[in-house]
């Protein structure tokens, strides 16, 4: 059975500086995001950005990953790859960027609107925010692995009646892109293992706007819903900690960017 690694105050700062440059990467791409623009120039964005900041893109080459970003449109939950796909109004992307730096590694992933979309697709993007700020509202000091995976399944599948992905999880992050412990969004309350001090996480709800089952792309990367229907997916990289959680990447920098787009671009 693998370990379990707790970090250490010094670690926790390296990891904090690896997922903000992961926040800021996203911000820059969310820069370009726009219709008629292509997937694979984001992913080129990202790249040079990472790069330029004396970091290693963190999905390059993982498992043979072929790119810096997973970028999967619509009903792609995750790890779709970037392509010459060109954008559309209306479109939704879910944009997951992992940045190796000073050996850690940081997680983080946003959920992008093209243009406008529709009221339906808005909600359920606030909703897999919710489910994410639910799960990382659990992740403190004396509370079970399954209290996080319990509060975002009853926020998305009971509340919101939408489908929760099962064969996807969070996970433990730190030297390795993806340790131990698995973080399930899905389970219950009370089970799992004890959360402890300075286990970090990345927690990442994967919800669709239909059921939640998902088939894999002919690619051999792309998970998208079986039934066709949007999905949307937020992470975040976070430290286990008495009474609160503490969260090392940040969407507000994001958030600014996305602002920023819409008021340069006319076709918002």
């Amino acid at each position: 059975m693998s370990m379990i690694y707790y970090k250490t105050a010094a670690e926790i700062e390296l990891i904090r500086e690896s997922s903000l440059l992961v926040s800021k990467t996203l911000a820059e791409v969310a820069g370009h995001i726009r219709p008629g623009v292509d997937t694979l120039k984001l992913d080129k964005i990202a790249e040079t950005f990472i790069r330029d900041h004396n970091a290693e893109p963190g999905f390059l080459g993982y498992r043979d990953f072929p790119n810096s970003l997973c970028i999967s449109v619509n009903e792609a939950v995750v790890h779709g790859i970037p392509t010459d796909y060109e954008l559309k109004e209306g479109d939704i992307i879910s944009i997951d960027c992992g940045v190796y730096k000073n050996e850690f590694y940081g997680d983080s992933a946003y959920t992008f609107c093209v243009g406008e979309v529709s009221a339906e697709i808005e909600k359920l993007l606030k909703v897999t925010r919710e489910c994410l700020q639910l799960g990382i509202d659990q992740a403190v000091v004396g509370h079970r692995l399954g209290d996080i995976s319990f509060a975002i399944q009853y926020h998305a599948e009971k509340v919101n009646g939408y489908g929760v992905v099962r064969e996807l999880v969070g996970h433990g992050i730190g030297k390795s892109l993806h340790e131990k412990p698995e973080v399930p969004n899905f389970g219950k309350r009370g089970r799992g293992i004890k959360l402890q001090d300075g286990l970090v996480i990345a927690i990442e709800p994967m919800i669709n706007l239909g059921k939640r089952n998902v088939i894999q792309a002919e690619d051999g990367w792309t998970i998208a819903t079986r039934d066709g229907k949007p999905s949307a997916h937020f992470e975040h990289t976070v430290v286990v900690r008495p009474g609160k959680a503490e969260i090392l990447s940040e969407f507000e920098c994001i958030e600014e960017a996305v602002k920023r787009n819409m008021e340069l671009s006319p076709s918002y």
